[in-house]
């Protein structure tokens, strides 16, 4: 493996953990509130939510990037000649 490639998991696997740590803190913060509990539907409701919306954005943001490096947004250009 690379440098950049180690580089580069190392980035993803510190990223994941600070979103982890944040979702843990989120959680332990909002059971201390008191009256607002969240049944075990609730918290797969939200979970699964939160996992469509990044499934989705990352999918679309791809999409964005492999449009643009293969140059099909050029073809929607005109000159303004």
């Amino acid at each position: 493996m690379t440098a950049r490639g180690r580089r580069s998991w190392i980035a993803v696997t510190l990223a994941a953990a600070v979103v982890l740590a944040v979702a843990v803190v989120i959680a332990e913060c909002w059971s201390g509130i008191g009256d607002s509990e969240i049944s075990e539907a609730g918290w797969f409701a939200m979970g699964f939510g939160i996992a469509v919306t990044l499934t989705l954005g990352i999918g679309l943001m791809s999409l964005v990037f492999f449009s643009n490096r293969q140059g099909y947004d050029e073809t929607a250009r005109r000159d303004p000649r």
